[in-house]
């Protein structure tokens, strides 16, 4: 039954992982939408609603796209630094 927990909490943890990362955009771009349909009018304020929330949804984006890369870049330093105490302990470098 252990490995049919880990199963379960594992797909959970993916699933709100994808959640914040693109469900939160999504949901905003989406309200875009709604609010340019529903108010769309000739003295609506449809088009300023559509570009705030598309707006802040396409932030969430770029943010996370941001997130991403500086964390790559932390693994890429890490993977060096292994790099360099292979070479300090074995004088050479590993393959």
């Amino acid at each position: 039954m252990c490995g049919r927990g880990n199963i379960v909490r594992t797909v959970v943890k993916q699933v709100l992982m994808w959640t914040v990362r693109y469900g939160i955009a999504i949901a905003l771009i989406i309200a875009g939408q709604v609010v340019l349909v529903a108010d769309a009018g000739p003295e609506g304020a449809g088009w300023e609603g559509w570009a705030l929330f598309t707006g802040a949804g396409l932030a969430v984006l770029l943010l996370n796209l941001l997130f991403r890369m500086g964390v790559e870049g932390d693994r890429d330093r890490e993977r060096e630094e292994a790099a360099r105490r292979f070479f300090d302990e074995h004088g050479h470098w590993p393959d």
